[in-house]
């Protein structure tokens, strides 16, 4: 009965944990370079590495041979650039819809959008922001957007994404993924990362009793982010699945490391009244290799 139930709970809470998770693990995506509109073939990629690139967040002009913008900043980031042709059946207006889906899933926030003649010249951002002459193409027809977002370890990445039609038709995807160095002001760009801590990884073995791998300092950092007013605990408890193990078994296993846990986290201070529990089990699986296994994720989110 207890099995069946947790399959039963599992699929009933899928929708609240999916939530949940993104906005905890949005940090082990945001590193990767955003995957590429499936409809466009890569025309050139460039490395991208400055102690004051050029970014803007607001529209861009020229004056007496000189860029000006309301808003604009030259940071320390390193990353890549990467240009994109569009399939002939393929729109400007999918591609973006496709990237803004992925800072979306990521939980990147938008810092600035233009579209059209708002944005500025497009000769302006073809050559002088993005150094891309080919990129140079109507004015009516361009959009521009900027996001940021915080990987899992505090790291901020900016992402930038240009698209133009030439007066050829053919249509144009730049995007630039960059990680800003430390001590980047960026405009508009508050990752409230002092909110959030974790997650913290906690493997374990065993079955009916459990062994966490965590060390001393672990817990007392865990201990002392928990003490705050207000704040939320969030157990994550993960299982693989073994090749004669049912899944309701590594469902099940799942649950128990992560009960046992909060009893240990209990026991040093952390009331269960401010933790909440979720059990995953092996349905969903994570692409940041140290994220793997069996383990516990433990984050703690402030007020």
């Amino acid at each position: 009965m207890v099995k069946n139930l947790s399959v039963k709970w599992f699929v009933k809470s899928l929708g609240g944990m999916l939530v949940l998770l993104a906005t905890l693990s949005n940090g082990a995506l945001a590193s990767g370079f955003p995957e590429p509109f499936p409809q466009s073939q890569l025309e050139t990629s460039t490395r991208i590495q400055s102690n004051g690139h050029l970014v803007l967040f607001s529209p861009v002009r020229e004056v007496n041979s000189e860029i000006r913008s309301d808003t604009m900043a030259r940071l320390p980031v390193s990353g890549d650039g990467r240009m994109y042709q569009l399939n002939r059946d393929a729109s400007r207006s999918d591609a973006r819809g496709h990237y803004r889906q992925l800072l979306q899933a990521r939980g990147a926030s938008i810092l600035y959008e233009c579209s059209g003649v708002s944005c500025g010249r497009s000769v302006i951002w073809a050559n002088r922001i993005f150094g891309q002459a080919i990129l140079n193409g109507r004015d009516s027809d361009q959009d521009y957007l900027i996001a940021g977002s915080l990987d899992e370890d505090g790291t901020r990445w900016l992402t930038l994404v240009y698209t133009v039609t030439r007066g050829n038709l053919r249509e144009y995807v730049w995007v630039e993924h960059l990680r800003l160095g430390d001590g980047a002001v960026v405009p508009g760009f508050d990752t409230g990362s002092d909110r959030v801590f974790g997650p913290l990884i906690i493997p374990y073995e065993g079955g009916f009793t459990y062994k966490f791998d965590w060390a001393a300092t672990d817990r007392r950092n865990l201990r002392e982010r928990a003490t705050e007013e207000g704040a939320m605990v969030v157990l994550v408890g993960f299982s693989s699945l073994g090749a004669e193990e049912s899944v309701e078994d590594s469902l099940e296993r799942a649950r128990g490391a992560t009960e046992s846990l909060a009893d240990v986290l209990a026991r040093i201070g952390i009331s269960r009244e401010q933790q909440k529990i979720l059990v995953v089990g092996p349905f969903i699986p994570m692409e940041n290799p140290d994220r793997q296994g069996d383990r516990v994720e433990v984050t703690v989110i402030s007020r």
